[in-house]
């Protein structure tokens, strides 16, 4: 799955476009490294967002195309 779809489907960041854009300007990070949009997401993975003065890091727990508000939080793991 594409990073900027994980980051949408987990509810990490709320809208794709707005993921796009986190990508673009380089503060996704996927294992350590800047992540383009596209990047592919595996189980196991650890993705960091940086929201302006807070970094958020998490690790990748499971991966499906669509998931309820309620269990979006089982896709992953807080770091």
């Amino acid at each position: 799955m594409r990073l900027d779809k994980y980051l949408k489907v987990s509810r990490l960041i709320v809208r794709r476009t707005v993921a796009n854009e986190a990508c673009d300007a380089g503060r996704v990070l996927l294992n350590g490294k800047t992540a383009r949009a596209s990047a592919p997401v595996s189980i196991g993975d650890e993705i960091e967002i940086q929201f302006g003065t807070r970094n958020v890091r998490v690790q990748v727990m499971d991966i499906k195309e669509t998931v309820r508000k309620e269990e979006a939080e089982n896709l992953y793991k807080y770091l």
